[in-house]
């Protein structure tokens, strides 16, 4: 079994590189970077876990934790939502609501993809490693202390950078806004207790999980990034996506027969849709191609052998008594 601080160092690490890197997002020469990100988004992924399991909390909590992050993160760390020059890319003018100051496909796009890659992800695939201790807490007070302090520096860190990069201040109504939204979505991921669906029939196959996972994540992708689709219609789809993704997860989660290999079924769909995606992505800094594409290589060879030694691992639970 690993031990419960080789499971915390790799959480904290895993989820800025499938963040940030692996997405393709930032180039493997701006690596040193992670000494901000790993604070944010590893003591994120550490501390949304570590809530959600000491209270005996299960994956609907997580999701509603990880939403939260993603709204502090780009809602008042580097205020994405609402920043119309962020990144020098216009990425609010598809969808632009007037009244709240964001554009509808970016801050559904965003924030998704902070809830399933940058959290939820790297927590999968961890406690896929973790055996006995899956849903065991990983931190004694002291380190809760410690990545707590580490979060609160990153966030920071993050705020201060972004500012320094693109300036900008929301209003104070959107900073109102934004405070509540993220306290309630932590309040409610942390009180709820959801009841499990009734179990009925029998889980499917680990490759179907695994293949309908890299269909709805390619798709919510795609709708993202292609400009051919018209901006209404791609937030109709992304969204019926997603509920339809979490309902037949949960109600297949409940059925007999569902454990580990379904769970690195998922994990797998969600880094090798990162690893494709990160060859078609324009990271930020504008890297020259061949070191950007080594780097996306690089990346990519480290999902895939990250996912290796896991389906290794859990053959080897299955084989042995």
């Amino acid at each position: 079994m690993i031990k419960r601080n080789a499971l915390v160092l790799g959480l904290f690490f895993l989820a800025p590189l499938v963040g940030e890197f692996l997405l393709g997002n930032t180039p493997i020469v701006l690596l040193p970077a992670i000494i901000i990100y790993a604070p944010l988004y590893g003591g994120g992924a550490l501390l949304i876990r570590e809530l959600a399991r000491r209270r005996g909390l299960g994956w609907p909590n997580m999701l509603l934790l990880a939403t939260g992050y993603g709204v502090l993160e780009e809602g008042l760390l580097t205020q994405s939502l609402f920043n119309p020059n962020y990144v020098d890319q216009h990425l609010l003018d598809p969808g632009y609501i007037p009244a709240l100051g964001i554009g509808v496909p970016w801050t559904l796009f965003v924030v998704g993809i902070h809830v399933f890659w940058s959290i939820c992800a790297p927590i999968l695939l961890m406690e896929g490693f973790a055996g006995e201790r899956r849903t065991a807490p990983w931190l004694k007070r002291r380190g809760l202390i410690v990545i707590s302090i580490l979060f609160v520096l990153g966030a920071a860190a993050t705020a201060a950078v972004t500012q320094a990069m693109w300036p900008y201040s929301a209003s104070p109504a959107q900073y109102a806004v934004t405070i509540v939204l993220v306290l309630a979505l932590v309040a409610a991921g942390a009180l709820i207790r959801f009841r499990s669906a009734t179990p009925t029939g029998t889980a499917p196959r680990p490759w179907v999980v695994f293949v309908t996972t890299l269909v709805t994540a390619g798709a919510f992708i795609l709708i993202a990034t292609v400009d051919a689709i018209p901006v209404w219609v791609g937030v109709a789809v992304a969204a019926a996506g997603i509920v339809a993704f979490l309902v037949a997860t949960a109600l297949f989660s409940a059925r007999a027969g569902w454990g580990d290999a379904h769970r690195l079924a998922i994990g797998a769909a969600a880094l090798l849709t990162y690893a494709w995606h990160s060859f078609v992505q324009n990271p930020v800094g504008g890297a020259d191609l061949a070191v950007d594409l080594a780097g996306n290589v690089i990346f990519s060879a480290g999902a895939m052998v990250l996912l290796w030694f896991a389906y290794r691992r859990q053959a080897r639970s299955v084989i042995e008594p």
